[in-house]
């Protein structure tokens, strides 16, 4: 059983707060940015050549704050479960924009996954298993982030570091790396994937 109905919830802030972070479930467009701002941090510096799929896109601000920092990738795919959600990403970036639902649905290969807040109404069962689905459908890494604290809420999602930790080496990542301190109750991760060695030809 899932903590709580995600179209629901997010449904009833849409109709509250319109087109905003606060829909969202963001406190301010502030601390949205602190989060987009850690997250883009993992993005190597020739993301401009690369391709980025954004797991729980919203409205896809993610990609205008990419965009306006002049970081955007060469391809933006946003991810997206509700539809209200993603014609509003669609008009605002004129990127390919997927009603999709990450723990189920087919998901694009892409250089790097983000996420960011998509996991915390998620029980720890779909939030693996939506890690695990990101990190294998990325080519090069995920980046995402998750609130900490310990998990005794009715409706959202908290984790140890420690035990993503654990995660990443189980999945095989080659590097694990964890920033926290620029939000309470917050940490971002990022899985970097072990590149394939590429054969000299004879």
């Amino acid at each position: 059983m899932p903590r709580i109905d995600t179209k629901t919830f997010y449904a009833a802030a849409l109709s509250k707060h319109g087109v905003s972070p606060r829909a969202l479930h963001w406190n301010s467009q502030e601390s949205q940015h602190a989060r987009f701002e850690i997250l883009s941090s993992f993005l190597p510096d020739g993301v401009g050549a690369l391709s980025v799929v954004d797991a729980g896109c919203g409205f896809a601000d993610l990609y205008l704050y990419l965009e306006k920092a002049q970081r955007a990738p060469a391809q933006y795919v946003g991810l997206e479960l509700m539809e209200e959600m993603c014609e509003e990403a669609r008009q605002r970036t004129g990127c390919e924009i997927i009603r999709c639902d990450v723990l189920h649905d087919s998901l694009p290969t892409a250089d790097y996954y983000l996420c960011s807040g998509a996991m915390n109404i998620l029980t720890r069962f779909e939030t693996h298993l939506f890690i695990r689905r990101c990190f294998d459908a990325a080519k090069k890494g995920f980046v995402f982030n998750l609130l900490e604290g310990k998990d005794a809420s009715m409706v959202y999602n908290y984790f140890q570091p420690d035990e993503m930790i654990a995660l990443g080496k189980e999945l095989g990542a080659k590097k694990v790396e964890v920033r926290r301190g620029y939000l309470p109750h917050d940490f971002t991760v990022f899985f970097e994937k072990e590149q394939p060695v590429m054969k000299a030809e004879a």
